[in-house]
């Protein structure tokens, strides 16, 4: 065994994820890590595509984007996956500005509306 192996709890542990969760990733084919009998091992290949499953996830991307986005590395190479990334990430800052225009729309409404409460207490 490597030294950057991790356990798999030790794996839930740097990521802070549920072992529920870390088995969905390998269940839908995002993580493939080394099974020696019934242990599994993240290799640092498998902790770097984690940070990049948590950095999507954080940024709102589906879990279906991630796993394409990573199938490109695998098939076609760095290239075609930073161009698909590019318009990945043009797609979602289109999708948080509109998140963020409803957000501050409601943010309005509701402040009105208090207002209103607030005047007729008065």
């Amino acid at each position: 065994m490597t030294d950057d192996r991790l356990s798999f709890k030790e794996m839930c542990a740097k990521f802070d994820v549920t072992p529920r969760t870390l088995r969905y990733y390998e269940y839908i084919e995002l993580l493939s890590p080394d099974r020696e009998g019934r242990s599994r091992f993240y290799t640092g290949r498998e902790q770097a595509r984690m940070t990049l499953i948590m950095r999507g996830r954080r940024f709102g991307f589906s879990l279906e984007d991630i796993r394409q986005w990573l199938q490109i590395y695998e098939h076609d190479g760095t290239e075609a996956q930073m161009r698909t990334w590019l318009d990945l990430a043009d797609r979602q800052m289109e999708e948080l500005r509109d998140q963020r225009r409803h957000l501050e729309e409601t943010m309005q409404e509701l402040q009105r509306l208090r207002d209103e409460v607030a005047t007729s207490l008065e």
